[in-house]
């Protein structure tokens, strides 16, 4: 792909957007574990639970009508993947409470 002379290769591209995910899933997992329970979850952990609390939160707020993108960019994809993932924890929280 040509963007003005500059020649991007579509596989840079990938590894730059996959590395931005690890990045923003990463904080917000380390955010909502001290939000939650007062400590993160690790390095892997906190990505992990960063990632499905940002697909959390793109499947859930469209569908109660809220658009939290607050400018878009990174500061808004953590707000975001942040408050997917203090919902993730709390709703493991309390499945636990529930079977112990």
């Amino acid at each position: 792909m040509l963007k003005g002379d500059v020649k991007i290769d579509m596989g840079e591209m990938m590894l730059t957007a996959l590395l931005i995910a690890l990045i923003i899933g990463a904080i917000a997992g380390w955010l909502a574990g001290l939000l939650v329970q007062g400590t993160g979850f690790g390095l892997l952990g906190d990505i992990l639970v960063g990632i499905v609390g940002a697909l959390l939160a793109g499947a859930l707020f469209p569908k109660l009508g809220l658009g939290l993108t607050l400018g878009g960019g990174m500061v808004g994809a953590i707000v975001t993947a942040t408050i997917g993932a203090v919902i993730l924890l709390l709703i493991v929280k309390a499945v636990r409470q529930l079977t112990a």
